[in-house]
């Protein structure tokens, strides 16, 4: 019975160990990066990175995806609303991988790296133990934390020093931002949202090194790369091609086609105002309503959450968080208004004339689409002023 007990305890012994030990790859596995194109949705605009794994000697076709998050997760709607989304890496078959790009109408290019047999065992290892509950989430930060931030710095880690990444240019150096603008409409609402919700941070000029968050900039980054005495990326091909298809645009749903007539419209009924000597509360209502409330909101990312990108945004200036509180004034009938308000609105004046000062010295660029609202709300406000002036003598 002894013996019995021995020989089985010997046998799970040899089990937890061959099972502890980490899988190796063939010499005949390939590790490479996929990237993939852009999609429909906003947050598929920018494309994707992820590694792939072949060892058809293992039956080992897996993709390691660090662009995966759960949406019923615990809290994911408040972190991702307060800038501390979690992310992770997943594994999945490529050939699962690359039917949902398939059904998106996405291209998916792989690039293989050019790597010895020590080398592809130990990327193997750390995506394998990156892989493990305890080891797969992290913070995601779109700018320096997400799926294509993830390739340079995995492989920096893996490979060491003899990898080299270049991160000087010739040329000017693009911002955030404008790469950013490169994968978006420029006369849309998310273009125009991207620049109205991001601040000063996003116009740093940055290296190639730091372009690599944009997925798209990261086969050209590879492939100006060398690991040691050779290059990092031994050839690169296409796996699926895209069906071009083209967007149907219709100028009457863009930003500028709404603020262009929110333009007219104040024009219109200021010069009514004028010419009967009226205020029309209504329209003073919906400007300062919606400059506070987009304010607050500006307000809400820069000082609240830990959006990074959403700090030093200076359109605060013009969507200024007081306005909500200004409504109450506005909106009241009669001539009454507080001797303060005259002050308030040359001060809101000042504030649109300081958004365009840090637009000329470089400081924020904001959307050329703001243009057309800031004129909008200087005719509102420069009217508001004079009429205030005109029938309280004594604020003269």
């Amino acid at each position: 019975m002894r013996l019995k007990h021995s020989l089985i305890l010997v046998f799970l012994w040899i089990s937890f160990c061959g099972f502890g030990q980490p899988r190796q790859l063939s010499p005949n596995a390939k590790i490479s990066v996929i990237t993939c194109g852009p999609g429909q949705e906003l947050y598929t605009s920018f494309g994707h990175n992820a590694f792939r794994v072949q060892d058809q000697t293992q039956g080992i076709d897996w993709v390691y995806n660090y662009g995966t998050f759960n949406f019923n997760a615990p809290g994911f709607y408040l972190n991702f609303t307060l800038g501390r989304p979690l992310f992770s890496l997943s594994v999945s078959k490529f050939s699962d991988f690359l039917y949902s790009y398939q059904f998106e109408n996405r291209w998916v290019s792989e690039q293989l790296l050019a790597l010895d047999q020590d080398e592809k065992n130990a990327l193997f290892r750390f995506l394998e133990e990156n892989r493990k509950p305890e080891n797969r989430s992290y913070t995601y930060d779109y700018l320096y934390d997400n799926c294509s931030t993830k390739i340079p710095e995995v492989l920096k880690k893996v490979l060491g020093e003899q990898l080299v990444i270049p991160e000087d240019s010739q040329g000017p150096k693009p911002s955030f931002r404008d790469l950013i603008r490169e994968n978006l409409k420029s006369n849309s609402w998310s273009s125009f949202g991207i620049d109205l919700a991001l601040g000063a941070v996003i116009d740093k000029k940055i290296n190639l090194r730091e372009q690599m968050f944009i997925p798209l900039k990261v086969p050209a980054q590879l492939d100006n790369s060398s690991l040691g005495n050779k290059v990092l990326v031994d050839r690169g091909r296409t796996i699926l091609e895209a069906t071009t298809v083209s967007s149907g645009f219709y100028f009457t749903t863009s930003p500028l086609f709404w603020f262009v007539l929110l333009l007219v419209f104040t024009m219109i009924i200021s010069y009514i105002d004028v010419k009967n000597d009226v205020r029309s509360r209504w329209l003073d209502l919906f400007l300062f309503l919606l400059t506070g409330s987009v304010g607050l909101l500006i307000f809400f990312l820069w000082f609240i959450t830990d959006h990074s990108a959403a700090a030093l945004n200076f359109n605060i200036l013009w969507a200024f968080p007081l306005n909500l509180v200004a409504c109450y004034y506005v909106i009241r009938k009669g001539k009454e208004f507080p001797h303060w308000f005259t002050k308030y609105l040359l001060g809101l004046m000042v504030m649109l004339g300081l958004v365009i000062l840090l637009w000329i010295i470089g400081i924020q660029s904001f959307s050329p689409i703001l243009t057309v609202l800031l004129i909008t709300l200087a005719t509102r406000y420069l009217f508001l002023y004079n009429y205030l002036r005109k029938i309280q003598p004594a604020l003269r």
